[in-house]
């Protein structure tokens, strides 16, 4: 059967307007998702986030579609954009802000948190290394981006390293923007806390003198 699949603000930048699918019978909106998903692999992270619509009314994933039925894709209503990503290699902060500025934003709050040449404890340290989880971090990354966004009407940009971090290089990179500068501090402080007690990526301090400790968190 074909069900034309439309797509509305974020997620129409990261797909397209419409698309028609061609599902087998007895297919549902989750099908109907998964098929688009394999079209557009970037609309995957936001799936928590998402509500279905079916002919014009709010819908249950699970809801058997028919032929030539409207299936429609839509993120929050409230907060702004979101732009997460986990990446190896280092990280522009700039390029981050980029994405996400709009023209009525009057504050841009940027978090950088920078690998260090000394551990908690004082020993020389020459370079972390993060391991992620990854489908799981990816997923709780977009889930933390979604909420402060929402919360705070901020756009959300986060992008996490894994692998290895040179000294002085950014690990992560937080940025939220918003009308006000409130917003935009309280989205990235809740953003940092978030990922410190949720995010599935652990760090492996090398040292000095050839130990390692590999600890949560960022």
């Amino acid at each position: 059967m074909q069900v034309l699949a439309r797509c509305f603000a974020l997620l129409r930048e990261l797909s397209a307007d419409r698309t028609e699918l061609e599902l087998p019978d007895g297919a549902s909106i989750d099908d109907a998702w998964a098929a688009l998903v394999l079209r557009f692999p970037g609309l995957s992270p936001h799936r928590p986030f998402v509500r279905a619509a079916r002919n014009g009314a709010y819908a249950a994933w699970k809801q058997p579609l028919e032929d030539r039925d409207e299936v429609a894709f839509l993120p929050p209503v409230s907060g702004g954009a979101t732009h997460t990503s986990i990446v190896q290699g280092p990280i522009d902060e700039r390029e981050v802000e980029a994405t996400l500025a709009a023209a009525d934003d009057g504050a841009v709050v940027t978090f950088v948190g920078r690998a260090r040449n000394r551990s908690d404890d004082g020993r020389e340290v020459f370079e972390l290394e993060y391991e992620a989880y990854g489908p799981m971090a990816e997923k709780v990354l977009a889930e933390i981006a979604s909420e402060a966004a929402e919360r705070w009407g901020a756009s959300i940009g986060i992008v996490h390293r894994v692998g290895p971090v040179p000294i002085g290089e950014a690990s992560v990179v937080i940025v939220s923007t918003a009308p006000h500068r409130d917003a935009a501090y309280q989205a990235n402080r809740q953003v940092i806390e978030a990922i410190k007690e949720r995010l599935p990526i652990w760090k492996r301090e090398r040292f000095a003198d050839g130990t390692e400790w590999k600890r949560p968190g960022a």
